[in-house]
């Protein structure tokens, strides 16, 4: 219930900006970019999910040459549409890429322990992206208003990650899984799907802390195969701007880029963002000097591809899954 009233604020949130701003004008910048210019804006997230899939494939070491590269990027795909389209703090399809990742002969430990460590370096990645962008929006804007406000609260907010991620990878490190069984067993609870598996939590987490004490290039590797993909972010916002015909440079497009990032991470209780990542890329847009249709258009655009992206990750599931007997429960 509370998932579609968020919803449904949020799209009303969308179509009263909308309607403030001016549909006809909206619409009038959006028809003079053409095909070819529309074609060209999703290039930068093309871009983004090779460098994401390939950053994810490092981390499955052996198993990475039994998966052609082709089926992990369309595993990893239909994940992330599920990431996307689920208010679960992105990783509601986290489960599904291990699960597709052993209909591909990779045995499910090996699956799930990639999925947690390569979660692990796009997080660590991301807050590098935000740390980068949170220091060149304060130097490009000031800390003044309320968009120095949103910048300090990104800088706290990322302050905040960098120590959750450390104590993440210091718990994995340390046996997360079996560590929650304990727990669980201490309070009381003793859950018979865990409990039947207590042996593979064991070997995951034995995975992912081998994965941390002996293969340090893997991570370093696949944290700059990510960061990478995030600077495909900032790309696309560059293109997207001059597309629409206003001047940009490119630290301008990484603090853009990067803040946007936050807005979206910090509004993940919301279905798709809704509202919320739209009214903050126009709050980014209009602190940057640009006006409201740029503004608007701008988000416009991004919920644009985010809805191509929907459509052939939908089309990566369907293909992914096909044959597969849901009535019967995964191993």
């Amino acid at each position: 219930m509370l998932k579609a009233a968020l919803f449904v604020l949020g799209a009303l949130t969308l179509s009263l900006l909308v309607w403030h701003i001016g549909i006809t004008r909206i619409y009038e910048a959006v028809t003079q970019l053409g095909p070819a210019a529309m074609t060209v804006i999703l290039l930068p997230s093309l871009l983004m999910y090779l460098l994401e899939a390939y950053g994810w494939l490092v981390t499955l070491g052996q198993w990475a040459n039994d998966v052609p590269f082709w089926r992990v990027l369309a595993i990893r795909t239909a994940g992330e549409v599920v990431n996307m389209t689920t208010p679960t703090a992105y990783v509601g399809g986290e489960p599904l890429k291990a699960y597709l990742l052993q209909r591909q002969g990779v045995p499910l430990v090996e699956g799930l322990a990639s999925v947690v460590t390569a979660k692990t370096t796009m997080t660590v990645a991301q807050i590098l992206f935000i740390l980068v962008g949170i220091g060149l929006g304060f130097w490009l804007l000031g800390a003044e208003g309320s968009v120095g406000q949103t910048i300090t609260a990104g800088l706290v907010s990322a302050g905040l990650l960098i120590f959750g991620v450390g104590a993440f990878v210091i718990v994995q490190r340390q046996g997360m899984f079996t560590w929650m069984l304990k727990l669980l067993r201490r309070l009381g609870l003793r859950l018979q799907f865990l409990e039947s598996r207590e042996q593979q939590l064991l070997d995951l987490d034995r995975t992912i802390a081998d994965f941390y004490a002996s293969r340090r290039s893997a991570f370093l590797l696949s944290t700059g195969l990510f960061l990478l993909g995030w600077l495909a972010e900032a790309l696309e916002v560059f293109i997207i701007v001059l597309s629409l015909g206003q001047p940009i440079t490119v630290l301008s497009a990484v603090a853009i880029g990067a803040l946007s990032v936050f807005i979206k991470g910090g509004t993940f209780f919301i279905p798709g963002s809704l509202g919320a990542q739209d009214a903050g890329n126009l709050l980014l847009l209009t602190a940057f000097g640009y006006g409201e249709v740029t503004g608007m258009t701008f988000a416009l655009l991004r919920r644009f591809r985010e809805f191509v992206w929907i459509a052939i990750g939908l089309a990566c599931l369907a293909m992914m899954t096909k044959g597969i007997d849901r009535s019967r429960p995964a191993d």
